[in-house]
């Protein structure tokens, strides 16, 4: 695998902080390792760059891997200068901002640089849920190393040079990578959950990070808010012509419709984003289709997860009917369901959820629905929230009378519009304190953003226990 670089580690440094404020730490350390001769090779630095700077006055640490010096690669001293920066912002409780381009484990230091590099693995383990961590994969980041970015919460990418597997395409059973680059960024976004964003330059990416900076907290104790420009009580005409594209109405919602959507190409049922509203950051979670994938749990459940560690309120934009039926499919979303299901329940963050359209079934219970810890829930007008579908619940419940029917289409219509109004209709769950309140569409934001003011102050127990185990 080879290394292409546009901008060096340096620049990628200086491209990402603002302007002059990064001050580097460990810039004397070489390796120490004489084995194989190396010490006849010049590393400076041990091929990475490491230090402190402020994004837009956010303090932050960074390090930089130097592909050119030995391929980038991790030896012990390498990943001791990585290790130290995770304890410095784990101190001072700043996020930790890695930027890859490494060529893997150095063989010359053999087992010092394996412990070594399990030494950085467990540092990122204990900063989880406490400070953030963003990776940006620019070069390689093959076997051992690619344990950092999935050790990460945000994952970024550039499209041409970066490479991210735990075994080359070459090294695939009845794979070469002429036949399929199973290492590439387009591959790697869209077929896993391991990728949050591909961008075309590293200009872009670095961009990205900037803005993602800017709306997480700082750690899991800094409840980061901002100034906002746009107005909290905005009507938002014709919203309801968005309620099968919640990615439409998530970014109508946000203020000056600044949306940073999380993993947009992998499992397309489910759109996960941060937004601001009011100026609160807000993690967004929405159906982009009417059936629930194995994926698409799996990216919701980790989307909350993040969310309620660092205590940004979770959003919820309900339209599903229930769950995506093939073979495949049967063989993992239960269990994927159920880590959704704990996520939401688990969460102690303010929870809010808008029902759209439909609601049926146990699809909708595990979308934050009031029965697992939804705190406010609010309806459309045209809402159905039920068990299923109206009309397959009219043809299962008069069958007979269906049958015998002389106009069936007219006998269907009118005890579907019974059903619903009974039982299905948004006004039938509030009646029962399923659904908190009917909302006008174009009220939405001014209503969200009432509701998460009020729970900011929300303090919610949960048992005692050393962990959940689902």
């Amino acid at each position: 695998m080879s290394n292409k670089l546009t901008l060096s580690a340096s620049d990628r440094i200086n491209a990402l902080l603002d302007d002059a404020s990064f001050v580097e730490i460990g810039a004397y350390v070489k390796a120490r390792n004489t084995d194989f001769n190396i010490q006849d090779k010049d590393t400076p630095k041990d091929g990475v760059i490491t230090g402190y700077g402020v994004i837009n006055g956010n303090l932050v640490y960074v390090y930089s891997q130097d592909a050119k010096v030995l391929g980038g690669s991790v030896g012990e001293m390498h990943a001791k200068k990585i290790a130290k920066i995770y304890d410095m912002a784990m101190k001072m409780g700043a996020p930790v901002i890695g930027m890859i381009d490494c060529a893997g484990l150095r063989l010359q230091e053999a087992t010092d640089a394996l412990n070594a590099f399990g030494e950085v693995y467990g540092k990122q383990v204990m900063a989880s849920g406490v400070i953030p961590q963003i990776t940006a994969v620019f070069g390689a980041c093959g076997g051992g190393a690619s344990l950092v970015p999935s050790l990460s919460d945000f994952t970024f990418m550039a499209k041409e040079g970066a490479k991210l597997f735990v075994n080359s395409p070459n090294a695939l059973a009845e794979n070469n990578i002429t036949k399929l680059d199973t290492s590439a960024a387009d591959y790697v976004s869209e077929n896993t959950a391991n990728v949050d964003g591909v961008f075309e330059t590293e200009e872009e990416l670095l961009g990205m990070i900037r803005a993602l900076v800017e709306v997480l907290p700082s750690c899991n104790l800094d409840d980061k808010e901002a100034s906002a420009n746009d107005n909290p009580n905005r009507i938002i005409p014709n919203l309801d012509s968005y309620k099968n594209d919640p990615r439409a109405v998530i970014q109508n919602i946000a203020d000056d419709s600044l949306v940073l959507e999380m993993k947009k190409e992998y499992a397309g049922d489910v759109v996960t984003a941060l937004i601001r509203m009011d100026g609160i950051t807000v993690g967004c979670v929405g159906n982009q289709e009417d059936t629930i994938t194995t994926a698409g749990a799996y990216k919701a459940e980790e989307f909350v997860d993040f969310c309620d560690a660092f205590n940004i309120p979770v959003l919820t934009l309900v339209n599903v009917t229930g769950f995506a039926a093939t073979v495949e499919e049967e063989k993992t979303i239960s269990k994927a369901l159920a880590k959704l299901t704990n996520a939401y329940a688990d969460a102690t963050v303010p929870k809010v959820t808008v029902v759209m359209d439909k609601a049926y079934g146990t699809a909708y219970t595990v979308m934050n629905s009031k029965a697992i810890g939804a705190d406010m829930v609010y309806a459309w007008p045209d809402a159905v929230i039920g068990t299923m579908d109206p009309e397959m619940a009219v043809k299962i419940m008069y069958e007979d009378e269906l049958a015998a029917a002389d106009d069936k289409l007219a006998f269907i219509k009118e005890k579907k519009a019974e059903y619903v109004a009974a039982l299905s209709g948004a006004a039938s769950a509030a009646s029962r304190g399923y659904i908190d309140d009917i909302i006008e569409p174009d009220a939405t934001r001014k209503r969200v953003i009432a509701a998460i003011q009020m729970l900011l102050s929300k303090e919610e127990m949960r048992p005692y226990k050393k962990h959940g185990t689902i």
